[in-house]
C-alpha cells in the first residue's frame, strides 16, 4: 500500500513523496529525481556513509564513475583502497614476504627446492579475480541497503542540484537537501617531458598483464617506498628516485631505518635526484630516464622497463565545480576546505581523502563518513577525531605509527619538554632463518613530567600493522609510560618488546635488547 502525499520544497517547486513500506521516494513536478542525501564517491567512505543514512530512513543515491588512467586502466566500485590502493598493495606485499618465507623455510627443516621462482600473472590474476569480488560486494550492498547507485559523472549545477552524465553520454539533473564529495585523489605526475607519455602510477602496476621488470620508482612517499619493497621481495630490479627525503610527516629516524633495511634488501636508492625527462627506444621499448644529480650537480641517464611515478596525490575535485557554488578549496591541492566535513556552503559536506590537512587513510573516511551520517539524520554530536589515529607503512620491514612523531613532539612541547624511550630488538623467528634485524626498532614518545604521558609510538618489524592497532587504543585512553611498563607482555612475540621499553635516549645507554 503505498501514500502519497504533495508538498512545496524549500524552492517552491511542487514535489510528490510517496512511501512504501520503510522506503522513500521523492520526485519533482518535472520528474526529476529528489534524495535526501546524494554521495558523489564510491570510495569506503562515500559508501560508508551512504548506506548508514539509507539504513535511517533516508533516501540516499552514491554518483562514481573512474575516469581511466593514462595508461587506460580502470576498475568497478569500491575506490582507491579496494581496487588500486590498501588491497591489491597488501597482498603484493605479502607476496613478496611469502616468498622470503620460502627461504627461511629450509632453515626450519623444510625441504625447498633451491631455484624457486615466482609467477606474475598468477599473482596478478589471482588478486584482480579478489577485487571483482569485493566490487560485485559493493554493488551487492548498496542494493540491499536501497540505496540507488549511478555509474556515472556529475556536476553541481547549484548548491542543491547536479548534472549527471552517464557512459552513454546521456545527461539528466538529480537534485538532494544534502550533498557529500567523498571523490579521493588520483596520482600526480611529474611536469617533465615523456612522464605522461610513458609513466605509469600506482593506478597501474597492480593490473599489468605482464612483469614490470627492471623498474624505477620515482619519489619517496609511502607509496613508492611500499611498491619498491614488493618488486624488490618478488625479484624485480627496483629503484627508488628521491629528490629529498622519504617518508615526509613520517618519524624521520623510523624513515631513515625503514629505507637503510629496503637497502639491505636490494632496493637501490637514488638521493637527491630529481627526474630532468623520460624517453622511449622503439627499438628496445626501454625508458631512457635521465635525471639530475643534486649532489654533483650533474646529469645521469639510465634505462629501465617500467617507471612507476608516487610523488602524491591531488584531489579529484575540479570537475565538479565546486567553486562555482561557493565551495573553497585548497589553491594547490584542489582538496576541500571544511568546518567538522562541512564545507563553505552549508548544506555540502566533504570526506575522506578530499578534505583539506586530513589524514588520507580508508579507516577514518569509513568512520567520518558513518558519524556525518548520523550527525545529519539522527540527531548525532559526535564529531570524527583526526588526532591519534594509527597507520602502517607496509614496507619489507613494517613501520606502525600512531600520534606525534618525535619531530612534532619537539615542536609542539620543546626538546626539554618530552623524553624518548627506545630500543633495538630481535624477532624471535629472525634467529633461526639467521635474518637481518639490525633495523628492527621501536620508540615511545611521552612528555617529560610526573604523568609521562605517551605522546606517539613507533614500531619498526614484522606484523607491526597489527601490532600498533591496541597500543593505539591505549594511546587514545592516556597510556602513560608507567602503565605501559606495568603491562605484562605475551611472550615470546614481537609486541612484548613495546612494553619492556626502559631505557630512555637521555641516557646515553645501548637500546639493543639483547634476551628475554
Amino acid at each position: 500500500m503505498h501514500r502519497i502525499k504533495l508538498f512545496r520544497s524549500s524552492t517552491g517547486t511542487l514535489v510528490s513523496e510517496v512511501r512504501s513500506n520503510h522506503l522513500r521516494f521523492k520526485t519533482s513536478g518535472s520528474g526529476q529525481k529528489k534524495y535526501d542525501l546524494l554521495v558523489i564517491g564510491g570510495g569506503s567512505g562515500g559508501l560508508a556513509c551512504a548506506k548508514e543514512a539509507s539504513s535511517l530512513g533516508k533516501k540516499v543515491a552514491v554518483l562514481d564513475y573512474v575516469d581511466p588512467s593514462l595508461r587506460g586502466t580502470t576498475w568497478g566500485l569500491g575506490g582507491t583502497c579496494v581496487n588500486v590502493g590498501c588491497i591489491p598493495k597488501k597482498l603484493f606485499h605479502h607476496a613478496a614476504l611469502y616468498g622470503k618465507a620460502v627461504g627461511h623455510a629450509k632453515k626450519y627443516g623444510w625441504n625447498v627446492e633451491d631455484n624457486v621462482t615466482h609467477d606474475w600473472d598468477t599473482l596478478q590474476t589471482s588478486i584482480a579475480s579478489y577485487i571483482r569480488s569485493l566490487n560485485w560486494g559493493h554493488r551487492v550492498q548498496l542494493k540491499q541497503k536501497n540505496v540507488d547507485y549511478y555509474n556515472a559523472k556529475g556536476r553541481f549545477i547549484s548548491p542543491q542540484e547536479i548534472e549527471v552524465t552517464h557512459k552513454s553520454g546521456k545527461q539528466e539533473s538529480l537534485s538532494s537537501e544534502k550533498f557529500v564529495v567523498a571523490v579521493g585523489g588520483r596520482p600526480k605526475y611529474p611536469e617533465i617531458p615523456g612522464a605522461r607519455e610513458y609513466c605509469i602510477s600506482s593506478d597501474d602496476l597492480f593490473s599489468l598483464e605482464k612483469p614490470p621488470g627492471r623498474t624505477l620508482i620515482i619519489g619517496g612517499s609511502y607509496v613508492a617506498l611500499e611498491c619498491a619493497g614488493f618488486l624488490t621481495g618478488l625479484g624485480f630490479d627496483a629503484t627508488v628516485m628521491v629528490r629529498s627525503i622519504c617518508l615526509r610527516g613520517f618519524d624521520q629516524q623510523m624513515a631513515e631505518l625503514v629505507t637503510q633495511h629496503m637497502a639491505l634488501e636490494g632496493t637501490q636508492f637514488l638521493k637527491e635526484s630529481v627526474p630532468v625527462s623520460i624517453n622511449k627506444d622503439n627499438a628496445t621499448n626501454l625508458l631512457k630516464v635521465t635525471w639530475k644529480d643534486k649532489s654533483s650537480n650533474k646529469e645521469l641517464v639510465d634505462t629501465f622497463d617500467t617507471v612507476l611515478v608516487a610523488i602524491g596525490r591531488e584531489a579529484q575535485t575540479k570537475y565538479l565545480d565546486l567553486e562555482s557554488i561557493g565551495v573553497q578549496l585548497a589553491p594547490d591541492s584542489y582538496k576541500i576546505i571544511a568546518n567538522n566535513e562541512q564545507t563553505t556552503v552549508p548544506n555540502i559536506y566533504a570526506i575522506g581523502d578530499v578534505l583539506y590537512e586530513k589524514p588520507e587513510l580508508t579507516p577514518v573516511a569509513i568512520k567520518a563518513g558513518k558519524l556525518l551520517a548520523h550527525r545529519l539524520f539522527n540527531d548525532a554530536k559526535e564529531t570524527m577525531d583526526y588526532d591519534n589515529v594509527a597507520t602502517t607503512v607496509f614496507t619489507p620491514l613494517e613501520y606502525g605509527t600512531v600520534g606525534l612523531s618525535e619531530e612534532a613532539a619537539i615542536e609542539r612541547f620543546g626538546v626539554d619538554k618530552i623524553d624518548v624511550y627506545h630500543a633495538f630488538y630481535k624477532p624471535l623467528e629472525f634467529n633461526i632463518a639467521e635474518e637481518d634485524s639490525s633495523k628492527c626498532y621501536i620508540k615511545a614518545i611521552c612528555t617529560r613530567d610526573s604523568t609521562e604521558t605517551v605522546l606517539g609510538l613507533h614500531l619498526l618489524g614484522p606484523n607491526a600493522g597489527d601490532i600498533i592497532q591496541g597500543f593505539s587504543a591505549a594511546i587514545n585512553c592516556g597510556l602513560t609510560m608507567e602503565k605501559l611498563q606495568q603491562t605484562v607482555g605475551i611472550h615470546p612475540t614481537t609486541a612484548e618488546e613495546v612494553v619492556k621499553l626502559n631505557i630512555n635516549k637521555r641516557s646515553g645507554l645501548d637500546p639493543t635488547v639483547t634476551g628475554c
